[in-house]
């Protein structure tokens, strides 16, 4: 399968792709993670850090169910509760991504599911 990121300037300095095509391949469309804890079930409450590296951590596992990777998705939805959080999701994107980054949108909420919940992501991967 192969992809072509149509990268800009602009988008490139906010870890993310004006588009990303695809040919061929297995279509993964990847519902909303959050996370309120880690793996070994320790709080992530207030932790937006934490909760983003959780977030791609748990995308990744489902990818990897799916036969595929975190370098798979072609876009995203990311949903935070708070626009000051937004450079620094940036910040994290581009360090879990490199280069190759998904088309995305970023989304300012009221809330999330429940209230200790910062940041959401949802997306689609193509493998292949």
């Amino acid at each position: 399968m192969a992809k072509t990121y149509l990268k800009r300037q602009a988008a490139q300095a906010r870890a993310y792709s004006q588009a990303v095509a695809s040919e061929g391949g297995k279509i993964v469309w990847l519902a909303g993670q959050v996370a309120a804890e880690d793996a070994s079930g320790k709080s992530l409450a207030g932790d937006f850090d934490g909760q983003v590296y959780e977030v791609f951590s748990r995308l990744g596992k489902t990818l990897s169910e799916a036969g595929g990777a975190l370098g798979d998705m072609v876009t995203m939805t990311v949903f935070i509760t708070d626009a000051r959080l937004g450079d620094r999701f940036t910040q994290l994107r581009k360090e879990i991504f490199g280069d190759n980054f998904p088309a995305s949108a970023l989304i300012t909420v009221a809330g999330l599911a429940r209230p200790e919940l910062l940041v959401e992501v949802q997306g689609v991967a193509v493998i292949g």
